[in-house]
């Protein structure tokens, strides 16, 4: 009797003990919901009240009342008690795609964004949504009504306001723990490490070249880590957008002339950068009126000295592409997840670099002396090849070549980008054979390009030439 009482007491403790755990563990789960559930009202309640402040007067919001911006207008769109709970919160998708480790890298990365328009200010937008803390924006530029087709932040209410600002309010409204520094100014060699000090990232999205080749430059040299943009203007394919180091470049006018000044002081790789392989189509700068040239001289109407004063077209998606391509590739070097091997320009530059080489063999023979430098490079190769004849013989049905090859078309003229064209290798033996008889011998057999090939052929060249003519113009050629 007395074991069956005990065996019985000690059941009931057992009981007793557990149902005590089960219920403490149910008032602390309970507990914990309530005070997320009271979190997630009282911040529910601030967003609701800060649109219902907007509603009653936007501009009090968006734009100041005095000249300058106030710094006490910014910090007043944080959100009182907003704690590290809702910030793992707000970044949970990128917490599942980089981890905590990863993560904890990119929030305490300081990146400074030099040039704040329509690609700098979606790279700074992306960057703070996805986790990066302290962030220094500079540009000494301001909000105008042309701004609006491409600028990430800015509204109708901020024409007139430095840009800068217009990107502060809004990363302070995306995240309330980003630390943001706005500079309007523009960035000087001469003073390039003040704004540039403590910097883990730069990104370059400046659109004048000697600026952009300082800053570049600076940053090599320094060894601090930097990504630039290149010509996001007069593009509309965005299946052409590509990132690669700055040696590996083609068609992109700015990446050219930026990779050649780069490689002129000493910087010849080690930069990534975002262009675009499209080859500028029918566009130009556009025109200023007549008047502005009757006043005077035209370039006082620049900001600067050595800044342009027309503008070029520009469809407001590409520029947001360069920005989220530039985000994208930084965020993942930053968490630890690096894109180690961007895929090449269409991984076609050994062929390009046989067909320079062949070409340069069959203008020899044609001089009749040894050549060492042709007038056309790779770049040129792969504009020949890519975008003029679309990776097609010229003589139809234009088809694929098997074993591509560049000639000069009209012997009578230089071998230029608008007189040289692509062959299938057997149509290249006819046509050295009837019309590039080398100069050392008789000439009189010699038959022109129109009477071997026929008139198609003849205009398909020409429609060529004109392509080439617009190049020109568009890279000031």
């Amino acid at each position: 009797m007395n074991v069956f009482s005990a065996q019985s007491h000690r059941t009931q403790l057992i009981l007793a003990a557990v149902s005590a755990s089960l219920l403490t563990s149910g008032l602390f789960t309970a507990y914990n919901a309530y005070s997320r559930r009271e979190r997630r009202r009282d911040l529910d309640r601030d967003i609701l009240r800060s649109i219902a402040d907007q509603d009653e007067d936007p501009r009090q919001h968006l734009r100041p009342k005095g000249d300058e911006f106030s710094n006490e207008q910014i910090l007043s769109t944080g959100a009182d008690g907003y704690d590290e709970e809702l910030a793992r919160e707000q970044l949970a998708r990128c917490y599942a795609f980089f981890g905590d480790e990863g993560m904890a890298r990119v929030r305490e990365k300081s990146v400074v964004v030099v040039g704040c328009g329509g690609v700098g200010s979606w790279v700074a937008v992306m960057l703070v949504r996805s986790g990066v803390s302290k962030i220094r924006l500079v540009d000494f530029d301001y909000v105008t009504l042309s701004s609006l087709n491409r600028h990430a932040t800015a509204m109708r209410a901020d024409v007139g306001l430095p840009k800068v600002v217009c990107i502060e309010r809004t990363l302070k409204q995306i995240s309330a723990w980003v630390e943001v520094d706005s500079c309007v100014e523009i960035w000087r060699k001469e003073d390039g490490g003040r704004l540039l000090e403590g910097a883990d990232w730069v990104i370059d999205a400046i659109d004048n070249i000697t600026t952009k080749v300082d800053l570049l430059k600076y940053c090599h040299e320094h060894d601090i880590k930097v990504f630039s943009s290149m010509g996001a203007s007069a593009k509309t394919d965005p299946t052409r957008i590509q990132i690669s180091d700055i040696s590996y470049t083609m068609y992109d006018p700015l990446a050219r002339s930026v990779r050649r000044k780069l490689r002129l002081q000493g910087v010849s790789s080690g930069i990534p950068v975002v262009y675009s392989t499209e080859v500028p189509g029918d566009v130009k700068l556009l025109p200023l009126p007549e008047e502005e040239f009757q006043k005077g001289d035209v370039r006082e109407l620049g900001v600067f000295d050595d800044f342009r004063v027309r503008i070029l077209p520009v469809l407001g998606s590409l520029p947001s592409l360069f920005g989220l391509h530039i985000a994208t590739y930084i965020l993942c070097e930053m968490a630890g997840k690096p894109i180690l091997n961007p895929l090449p320009i269409k991984n076609r530059r050994k062929l390009y670099e046989r067909l320079l080489r062949d070409l340069l063999h069959r203008e020899s023979k044609f001089i009749g002396e040894p050549i060492n430098k042709l007038p056309i490079d790779e770049d040129d190769v792969a504009l020949i090849f890519e975008d003029l004849h679309l990776g097609r013989s010229v003589v139809p049905p234009h088809a694929v070549p098997a074993h591509p090859t560049l000639l000069r078309w009209d012997p009578a003229k230089p071998l230029t980008l608008e007189n040289c064209v692509v062959f299938e290798s057997t149509e290249a033996a006819r046509h050295v054979r009837e019309c590039l008889t080398p100069r050392a011998e008789e000439a009189h057999s010699i038959k022109t390009p129109r009477d071997v090939w026929g008139e198609e052929v003849q205009a398909v060249v020409e429609r060529h030439a004109g392509d080439v003519a617009k190049y020109r113009t568009w890279i000031g050629l």
